[in-house]
């Protein structure tokens, strides 16, 4: 049974009508995702106190700093955020989190696109590309985890790479609570694929890791995988390792298929690098022969299937921000 992630999400994203208007940003994605993942949610505007609805809050400089700052009553309330910030962050280390979805362009809680005022006053220029005060703490706490706001998920490859992350770091907290070695061994054989269509480096460190040449502690291996495991994962899947692992997967047929399986197989591999075709229709030629032939290794790959098949959807924003 797939392991079932606990993500935060900022509560104004379908959970309850908290943004600065009272308004709920009902999303799609995270409606479907709630159907095999547990959400734990807050708004930190309104745990500091503004209310709902609310003026409107922003980041500005304010005394060389960044700052939080309400233009129509002229309150700075960066002492509060940071406050709430510290205190909740670190009781969501006991969560046992995989992941946060945060609102995008939020002075609270964006990571990437929130405008950055210059000062405090009316006429102030601003910029993008900061993050708000709590999704800063996020990634300063955080940031190793899959960490995205929903404006991003929109994007088919910054989802798709968000969903393995999510699922393969929930996996691995089953593996960390049972502290068996052998669990551990048989997590790196069925995701070995998959870490190599991210990072050939890390595969290989972690496969030497679980080896345990050296004898260490079971519980020592487990907090440096736990963090070598997300290491591989923090940037996309790598288009060339993708190519080799479909290469290396198609050897396991090379006596059992016919010639004129071959090349189609090498023709749909061809298309999926021009863009004319989804990775999933050549996986699914693939996961035919591997129940065709029953090979068993390869049946276990999670490469295949690294998360929920209802969740796989190509349709994509066209926005890589």
């Amino acid at each position: 049974m797939r392991a079932v992630p606990r993500i935060f999400a900022s509560k104004c994203l379908g959970f309850a009508g908290c943004r600065w208007d009272g308004a709920t940003i009902n999303d799609r994605f995270i409606e479907r995702l709630g159907k095999f993942a547990e959400y734990i949610t807050t708004c930190p505007e309104m745990e500091i106190g503004l209310g709902c609805p609310r003026e409107p809050v922003r980041v500005v400089m304010l005394k060389g700093k960044r700052a939080l700052y309400q233009p129509a009553t002229g309150k700075e309330l960066t002492g509060e955020m940071t406050t709430y910030r510290e205190q909740y962050l670190n009781k969501l280390k006991k969560e046992e989190l995989s992941g946060f979805i945060l609102k995008s362009r939020s002075p609270s809680c964006g990571i990437k696109d929130v405008k950055y005022f210059s000062s405090t006053k009316e006429t102030a220029g601003h910029t993008g590309g900061t993050s708000g005060l709590f999704g800063e703490g996020v990634l300063q706490e955080f940031g190793a985890l899959a960490v995205e706001d929903e404006g991003r998920l929109t994007n088919f490859s910054i989802r798709e790479n968000f969903l393995a992350k999510l699922f393969t770091h929930a996996e691995f907290l089953k593996v960390k609570k049972s502290g068996k070695a052998k669990d551990l061994v048989a997590f790196q054989a069925k995701n070995k694929l998959l870490l190599l269509s991210f990072s050939e480096r890390e595969m290989r460190f972690l496969g030497k890791l679980v080896a345990n040449h050296e004898r260490k502690p079971v519980k020592e291996i487990l907090e440096v995988y736990e963090e070598h495991l997300l290491e591989a994962f923090s940037k996309q899947m790598n288009f060339k390792a993708v190519i080799n692992v479909l290469l290396h997967v198609l050897g396991y047929f090379k006596e059992l298929l016919v010639k004129e399986e071959k090349i189609y197989f090498l023709e749909s591999l061809e298309k999926y690098k021009k863009g004319k075709l989804p990775l999933s229709a050549v996986t699914g030629l693939l996961q035919m022969w591997i129940l065709k032939y029953k090979v068993q290794y390869l049946k276990e790959q999670t490469f295949f299937s690294p998360y929920p098949e209802e969740l796989a959807d190509i349709s994509d924003s066209g926005k890589g921000r």
